[in-house]
C-alpha cells in the first residue's frame, strides 16, 4: 500500500508541473473595450500578433464596447482567472471610470491581475493659430486675465483629454468653457477653422496638424520631449512638473491568475513590444513601447486611481 502512494504521489508530481507549463495550450482571447481601428484597438492588436508568435498560441482580439471601456472590463473581470481571457485596460477604464461611474461594477485594483503596461502615448495642448498666445505662460497669463472667454474642444466630455484640461485649470486657477464632440477628429476640425480656439488632444491625433501648422502646440505630456516634435517643450519644463496626463494600454486579467500564467503573460507581451519592428509599428501611431512588470503595473493603476479621484472629485463630475 505504501508503495503504491509513492508511486501515485510520484507520478502526480510529475503530472500537475507538465499539464500547467503547457500554458498556453489553446488561443487566448484579448478584450479590447473599445471599437476596431482606434488607438486601442491597434495596440492591442499589433501587441497581439507578436506576443502570440512568442507564446505559439493564437491571441484573438474581441472588441466589446461601450460605457468609455468599461463594458470590456467588466467582461475581463468576470472571466475564468485562467490566462485565457485578458483584457487591454486604459487610463480611462482604471484611472478615470471608476470615479465617475456611482455603480460601476469593478474595482480597478481587486477585481484583476495586472500583466503589463504595454505602451504609453503624450497629449498636446494646441491652439488656433490665431489665439493669443505664443507659449504656455502667454496661454497661462490669457487664460487666468479671462476667465471663461474662451472655449476649449475635446473628444468627449468626461474622457481623459476633458478631464486632462480641467485638471491644468484648477492647477493654474483658471476657466474654460469645455466643448465636448464625438471623438477627436470632430473636435479638431473646429480647432483648425477656429470655431473653437483650443484643443487638449491625443498626440497621435494632433500630430498632422501641428506638423502642418494648422495648430500651434505650446506644450506636450510626458517626461522628455517627443522626437517627432523636438521643438514642443514639455509641461514638466515649463514649470508644471506634476502635471502629466500621458494615455496608456495595458493587458489584465481577471483577480486570482495564478503567478506563473502572469508571469508568462508578462514577459511575451514585455518582449512584444520592444521587438524592433512592433516597437515601429506603435511609434508610428504616436504610442512608445514600455512593456513592465506585472508589480510595477499594480502600483501603476493605484496611483492613477488616486490622482484622478482627486481632480474629479474636486470638479464635482458623475456621468451615468
Amino acid at each position: 500500500m505504501m508503495m503504491r502512494k509513492t508511486c501515485m504521489a510520484l507520478l502526480l508530481a510529475a503530472v500537475l508541473p507538465a499539464a500547467h507549463a503547457a500554458f498556453p495550450d489553446h488561443p487566448i482571447t484579448l478584450i479590447v473595450p473599445f471599437p476596431a481601428g482606434g488607438p486601442t484597438d491597434i495596440v492591442g492588436r499589433v501587441a497581439a500578433a507578436k506576443a502570440g508568435e512568442i507564446l505559439g498560441q493564437q491571441i484573438v482580439v474581441e472588441n466589446r464596447t461601450g460605457a468609455s471601456g468599461t463594458i470590456g472590463m467588466v467582461a475581463t473581470a468576470r472571466a475564468k482567472p485562467d490566462g485565457y481571457t485578458v483584457g487591454l485596460a486604459t487610463v480611462s477604464t482604471h484611472g478615470t471610470a471608476p470615479h465617475l461611474f456611482p455603480n460601476l461594477a469593478y474595482d480597478p485594483v481587486k477585481d484583476f491581475t495586472p500583466i503589463s503596461n504595454l505602451v504609453t502615448s503624450p497629449n498636446i495642448l494646441s491652439v488656433n493659430p490665431k489665439f493669443p498666445a505664443q507659449t504656455l505662460a502667454d496661454f497661462v497669463t490669457h487664460v487666468r486675465a479671462n476667465p471663461n472667454k474662451d472655449g476649449y474642444a475635446n473628444a468627449g466630455a468626461g474622457g481623459v483629454n476633458d478631464l486632462g484640461m480641467i485638471w491644468f485649470l484648477q492647477i493654474i486657477g483658471g476657466k474654460m468653457n469645455s466643448i465636448s464632440y464625438r471623438g477627436s477628429a470632430p473636435a479638431l476640425t473646429d480647432t483648425v477653422g477656429g470655431v473653437v480656439p483650443v484643443i487638449f488632444d491625443n498626440f497621435p491625433s494632433s500630430l498632422p496638424y501641428v506638423k502642418s501648422g494648422h495648430l500651434r502646440a505650446l506644450a506636450i505630456t510626458g517626461t522628455a520631449r517627443n522626437p517627432r516634435l523636438p521643438d514642443v517643450p514639455t509641461f514638466a519644463e515649463q514649470g508644471y512638473k506634476d502635471y502629466d496626463v500621458t494615455a496608456w494600454y495595458g493587458v489584465v486579467g481577471p483577480a486570482g491568475m495564478p503567478a506563473d500564467v502572469r508571469d508568462k503573460l508578462a514577459q511575451a507581451f514585455a518582449q512584444a513590444v520592444r521587438d524592433p519592428a512592433t516597437a515601429a509599428k506603435m511609434e508610428e501611431t504616436g504610442a512608445f513601447p514600455l512593456g513592465n512588470t506585472p508589480a510595477e503595473f499594480a502600483e501603476q493603476i493605484r496611483s492613477e486611481r488616486d490622482r484622478w479621484k482627486t481632480v474629479i472629485d474636486r470638479a464635482q463630475i458623475k456621468l451615468q
